[in-house]
């Protein structure tokens, strides 16, 4: 029969504890080092809470009484109230469209005095919990279409919402739930033909929408003709073609115009278009501008990519070793624009180098391969699933962030966990990987 741990460091991941503290004291001297000034008093700039690296040392130390509360708590608490959390999420999310405080064209925030909360960054907590809660319940059939439709509401309902609210990016990460739900049983085509819509909006970026159908017809035209002797015996061959066919041009003729005409905002559009160095067709040609407005547009299409140039340039500059601690030009100087938030990778890269930016993405993988390790000797569904949420969140914060640092992906506005400032995003992946700790040292119990 299984027994409650006396101890809540019994049967606690320590390596995962281990990682995790070793990621914040890292973001934090990061952030002391693109804030602090040879002027500035050391001990009032701590001790103030007017400085981010302040604030964010108070951030760490409530997240360490969080984190104590959680390891006291039952797991069958996280079960019970799974559905209830979820609810209450989704309502924090609404909320924000009648007290919402709106900050960088976003009205996804939730002004608390001391900090800002963003509810739909803690929402994947509630998410992941859900999500957890029914792919373990025993009437659960995921190999089937109605299970596998509420699996997919549960997880992209906030992602919705959060679109709704201006927030695109965060809204990306919650597709980081098909990695727990493929290992659940969801069907591989699903990823391929998702896989297949991720290549086609690179490429609708590339080339125009007329170019790309042509060549889509001309490539089916051709597989027809080349395998016309095969479709006597295997009709099905035709039909997939065909149906191939079809799901690009329709991709690429209504989807892509529709998503950026009535999805993205237009500085969103632009700065996507920008990025691989075109200007956007989807944008409104019909309407004349002055000269002013003419002026004030090339402006803004010059500032589109500053941020991600200066931190380029403040990457390339940190060579091989870094310039050393608080001797970083480009961050000290505040060239590069949130380089305490969304590019506090910058700070790494100039001030480490290649070598210090090595470490740290060594750091984040073995803390993605201790969560598999963790999710895979689970005997609860419910556990495992959680924990597959948890890496999927986590791979997709790391991956995007440092992408859109160097240049290879558009500013989406995601943090680097646990690095960049911020009481939401610190306290959601406390809150995440606390329950996973939790869960794992209780592994020996089958929660549904």
């Amino acid at each position: 029969m299984y027994q409650r741990n006396a101890s809540i460091t019994k049967s606690t991941d320590k390596l995962l504890i281990w990682l995790y503290a070793i990621i914040i004291i890292i973001g934090l001297v990061c952030i002391f080092s693109v804030e602090y000034k040879s002027t500035d008093n050391f001990t009032q700039t701590l001790l103030g809470f007017k400085k981010n690296y302040s604030k964010q040392l108070f951030f760490f130390g409530g997240c360490c009484v969080l984190a104590t509360f959680i390891l006291l708590t039952d797991s069958k608490f996280f079960t019970a109230t799974a559905n209830l959390s979820y609810l209450i999420g989704i309502v924090l999310i609404l909320a924000t469209f009648v007290i919402g405080k709106e900050i960088k064209g976003s009205k996804s925030w939730i002004p608390l005095g001391f900090m800002n909360l963003q509810p739909v960054e803690l929402c994947k907590i509630f998410t992941a919990l859900a999500l957890s809660k029914f792919l373990s319940l025993q009437d659960t059939d995921f190999s089937k279409p109605k299970s596998q439709l509420i699996a997919a509401a549960i997880a992209f309902a906030p992602a919705a919402l959060s679109i709704l609210q201006g927030e695109t990016g965060l809204a990306l990460v919650y597709f980081a739930f098909l990695i727990p739900m493929y290992r659940e049983g969801l069907p591989a085509g699903y990823l391929i033909a998702g896989f297949a819509m991720a290549v086609l909006l690179v490429v609708s970026l590339l080339f125009t929408t007329k170019t790309l159908l042509i060549a889509f017809t001309v490539l089916a035209a051709l597989l027809i003709w080349l395998n016309r002797k095969q479709f006597r015996r295997n009709k099905n061959l035709l039909v997939t073609i065909i149906a191939g066919w079809l799901f690009c041009a329709a991709f690429v003729g209504l989807a892509i115009p529709f998503a950026f005409n009535h999805v993205f905002k237009k500085y969103q559009a632009d700065r996507i278009f920008s990025m691989v160095g075109v200007d956007n067709p989807f944008a409104d040609k019909t309407a004349t501008l002055s000269l002013d407005e003419e002026k004030e547009k090339q402006k803004k299409s010059d500032q589109q990519n500053y941020n991600v140039k200066q931190s380029k340039i403040a990457i390339g500059s940190g060579g091989f070793a870094g310039k050393g601690f608080l001797k970083g030009t480009q961050t000290q100087g505040d060239f590069v624009p949130e380089q305490h938030t969304d590019f506090i990778f910058t700070s790494v890269g100039e001030n480490f180098g290649f070598w210090g930016t090595t470490i740290l993405m060594l750091l984040y993988l073995a803390m993605l391969l201790r969560i598999v390790i963790i999710a895979e000797r689970q005997r609860s569904t419910f556990s495992r699933v959680y924990a597959y949420s948890v890496a999927g969140i986590l791979f997709f914060h790391v991956a995007v962030n440092v992408c859109v640092t160097i240049g290879l992906a558009p500013v989406i506005g995601i943090t680097l966990p646990l690095m960049s400032y911020g009481g939401s995003s610190l306290i959601t992946f406390t809150i995440l990987f606390f329950i996973l700790i939790k869960l794992d040292a209780d592994r020996q119990m089958v929660l549904r």
